[in-house]
């Protein structure tokens, strides 16, 4: 699927307008095989409405902050579909990381792939099928359709089926529930 952006503003006067808009390409590493990310939109801090064509921003790329917010949808591959990485470790993990910037270090996951992010997530699968795995180990189904608030717990996302899967998720910097 060739993912679109359109980026919608004020003019002057405040009348509505399509300040920009294109195909947003997919961004592909070496260290995930067959995964798709698609960087639609992110700012930092509250975002502000008005004119202007700033930049999206995906540094880093979870929101630190609250108010903060990206965008992405990704192709996610049939688990076991796709090759294993090749290369040296550092050089894959230095490249997820000049990519994007914290992502690694954000999740934290552990032995089962289970991480956690100080954000909130709003995932809603748009072709295939997902599984949402807990921490405690439950999984649920999640089909086209399907929509999840994640609220910083402890989780991994699964693709069970035998198709490629795609979902959009906006996360929301939050602040910790221990701070």
């Amino acid at each position: 699927m060739e993912i679109q952006r359109f980026v919608a503003g004020r003019r002057a006067d405040g009348s509505s307008v399509v300040d920009a808009q294109g195909p947003v390409d997919p961004v592909v590493l070496r260290a995930m095989p067959g995964y798709e990310f698609f960087r639609v939109w992110g700012a930092d801090g509250t975002p502000a409405v008005g004119t202007g064509s700033e930049a999206a921003s995906f540094e880093p790329y979870f929101p630190a902050e609250p108010g903060a917010f990206r965008f992405v949808v990704v192709n996610w591959p049939p688990d076991g579909a796709a090759a294993a990485p090749e290369g040296d470790p550092a050089e894959l993990f230095a490249e997820v990381e000049q990519t994007f910037p914290g992502m690694l270090a954000a999740i934290t996951p552990d032995e089962a792939g289970r991480h956690a992010t100080d954000t909130v997530d709003l995932m809603v699968v748009l072709q295939g099928e997902l599984c949402l795995e807990l921490e405690d180990g439950t999984e649920t189904k999640l089909t086209a359709g399907s929509c999840v608030v994640q609220r910083g717990t402890r989780h991994a996302w699964h693709n069970r089926s035998d198709r490629p899967a795609l979902a959009a998720y906006v996360f929301l910097g939050a602040e910790s529930a221990a701070g």
